[in-house]
Parts: structure tokens; C-alpha cells; sequence
């Protein structure tokens, strides 16, 4: 069951340009449309797909939900059994072929994270694809695919943060500023923000940082000093920045006894955890999140109608927009750590609910 969709906006996260760059050995695959943070409209649906239909307003998801199988009908997990997010997957489920051909001779063009945004059309599996509200505004919408949802799921359902509870950031790009404003959606009394780029410390502040540390400022260890802030660590903290010594900084930056590791930075391979099995008997404990822990299909509306209440400022993250044609300025872009999102225009949209300001 397939869906064909018109992309109107797509923007650049680091999954993007490591998967560029061929960071990851084994998840090569040449030639090969990237992309998988974006917003469209159905332009049509294939054979079976009876929740879709041409002209509803979509979210491509890198983490699918079929629904049906035990693991979507588990509360424990939000990963599907046939549609989880796999980098090595570049083909389509169904028949293990690709929709996209090259021009002129025909050859096939590599699907990336079930998604493959960059394009001004692309084919999903229906389990891939989130209908949402046709008033919210598709431009913004794009942010769930990926940043929005990974960094505000990693507070609400992974960490399940309380109010009062203290907070460390670790990497304050698009995602770890999403897990900013998760925690000050949630009543975090302190939220520290760990990034070595000092230009951060302004738009962490706007997002709700109350706390900015630089470790190329420090004298000492970044957890030494947090535990120092916090009178002995915070409570959760967060990784985001896809660096294993930064792994090792958050997990010694929470309290013995009862602090929480969320890892969200996506890392090359191979490489392992910089920890040592005894270090965690003294009750800190450390997870993964893999696209906040929301279902996709069945949870990610009730997201999105949360953002269009202000949940989340999504406007602060598009710090930039260009046309599609001007794709390789956005990715400089992002090397530079100039942006947090850029976003992408691919198609003049058609209704004024989709226009951005």
C-alpha cells in the first residue's frame, strides 16, 4: 500500500548531511535521494490505502507505524515491525524495488529512511505517511518529521520530565533545542545548555535555557561543573550532539541514584557506549530515543495540533528558507552551524493554510 506525494517543503538535518558525506560505511547507497524531514499533499494513493486520500495534508515519517503488527499494538515500543526507521533500507517494502529512475537510462534511483523528501514528488509506504490538519500550517509541519518530534517526544514520553525537574542539554542544534522546549513546556525549574558554540547561547536563551555552558570555556570536566550548578546533577539530561565523549559528559552530568541519560544524537559506526558496566550500579541509568517515542501515524496529529497551540515554537527554528535549487547553500549552511533549519521550497503551495509568513 503505497502513497504518492508532492513535497512543498523539506529542510536539512544532520542525518542528511552524514548520509551525504557517506559517514556510516555500511548505509551507502549510490546514487540516492536523501531527505526525510518535510510536508505535502496526497497527489494519489495506491492499491488498499483507504485512510489517504488525494489533496490531504501529510507528514512523511522515517519511522513508520502499520498498526497491525505486535509491535505497534505494544505500548512498550513505538517501533513497527516491517516500517521502523532502517538506515541500510533503500528499496520499498513491498517489492523491493525502487520508484525512482534515473532519466535517461532508466536506472534506479535509492530510497533513503523510508522517505526520500528530496523531491518534488517521492513514494511512501501508506505506514510512512501522517495525515494532519488542513489549517495547520504546512511550512512549520515539516519540523515533525524529524526534529520537533524526536527532541519534544524525548522529554514528554521518553524521560516523561516533571515540573520542577532539572535539565541538561547536550548539543543545542535543532533537535537539542526541541528537547528545550519539550522541557519548558513541561516546568523544568532549570535547564542547563552544554554547546560549544557561543552563538547558541542567545537562541537557547529565547527557547527557555536558563543556564548556557561552554566546554571550551571550562577548567574542568562539563560534569563537574553541572553537578556543582545542581547540587550534585540534574535529574535528566540529554545527548544530542551524536559525540561519544559528549555521551560520557551527560551520563556523569545526572545525579547518582536516580538520573536519567536520553541518547539522541545519531553516531558513526562502529562505536560503543564509553561506559563501564559497574558505573551503573550507582543508579543512574541511560536510554535511546528513536523519534521521541511517538507512534507516528496515531500520535503525531495530536502533536501537531499541540504545536499550533504554542506547545513548541516552530518558527524559531526555520532560521532560513531558500528554494530547492539552492539546496547545496542550505547544507553549507548547516556545516557552518549558521542554521538550525533550513527550509526548502519545492513547489508554489496551493491553499493560503500552507503559505509561510
Amino acid at each position: 500500500m503505497e502513497v504518492r506525494i508532492q513535497i512543498l517543503y523539506t529542510s536539512i538535518c544532520h542525518t542528511d548531511l552524514g548520509a551525504w558525506l557517506g559517514t556510516n560505511e555500511a548505509q551507502r547507497a549510490y546514487p540516492r535521494i536523501l531527505g526525510h524531514e518535510a510536508s505535502g499533499v496526497v497527489e494519489s494513493v495506491g492499491e488498499g490505502v483507504t485512510e489517504l486520500k488525494a489533496g490531504d495534508h501529510v507528514v512523511p515519517i522515517f519511522n513508520g507505524e502499520c498498526g497491525s503488527c505486535d509491535y505497534c499494538k505494544s505500548d512498550k515500543t513505538n517501533l513497527c515491525e516491517k516500517y521502523r526507521v532502517n538506515p541500510l533500507k533503500s528499496v520499498m517494502v513491498n517489492d523491493g524495488k525502487c520508484r525512482f529512475r534515473s532519466k535517461e537510462e532508466g536506472k534506479p534511483i535509492f530510497h533513503f529512511l523510508n522517505t526520500s523528501t528530496f523531491s518534488e514528488y517521492t513514494v511512501l509506504d501508506s505506514a510512512c505517511v501522517v495525515k494532519i490538519d488542513p489549517m495547520a500550517p504546512l511550512h512549520q509541519m515539516a519540523l515533525l518529521s524529524c526534529c520537533i518530534a524526536t527532541g519534544v517526544g524525548a522529554v514528554c514520553n521518553t524521560a516523561k520530565v516533571q515540573p520542577g525537574s532539572t535539565v541538561a542539554v547536550f548539543g543545542l542544534g535543532a533537535v537539542g533545542l526541541a528537547v528545550v522546549e519539550g522541557a519548558r513546556s513541561r516546568g523544568a525549574s532549570k535547564i542547563i545548555g552544554v554547546d560549544v558554540n557561543p552563538d547558541k547561547l542567545t537562541k537557547g536563551q529565547t527557547m527557555g535555557v536558563t543556564h548556557f555552558v561552554n566546554p571550551k570555556e571550562l577548567e574542568k570536566p562539563v560534569h563537574e561543573v553541572i553537578r556543582e550548578m545542581t547540587g550534585g546533577g540534574v535529574e535528566y539530561s540529554f545527548e544530542c550532539a551524536g559525540n561519544l565523549d559528549v555521551v560520557r559528559e551527560a551520563f556523569l552530568s545526572t545525579h547518582d541514584g536516580w538520573g536519567l541519560t536520553v541518547v539522541l544524537g545519531v553516531h558513526a559506526t562502529p562505536a560503543m557506549l564509553p561506559l563501564h558496566p559497574m558505573e551503573l550500579f550507582d543508579g543512574r541509568r541511560i536510554v535511546g530515543s528513536v523519534f521521541g517515542d511517538f507512534k507516528g501515524k496515531s500520535q503525531l496529529p495530536r502533536l501537531a495540533q499541540d504545536c499550533m497551540r504554542g506547545v513548541a515554537k516552530l518558527d524559531e527554528f526555520i532560521t532560513h528558507q531558500l528554494p530547492f535549487e539552492k539546496i547545496n547553500e542550505a547544507f553549507q549552511l548547516l556545516v557552518r552551524g549558521k542554521s538550525l533549519r533550513c527550509l526548502l521550497h519545492l513547489s508554489s503551495p496551493h491553499l493560503n493554510s500552507t503559505k509561510p509568513p
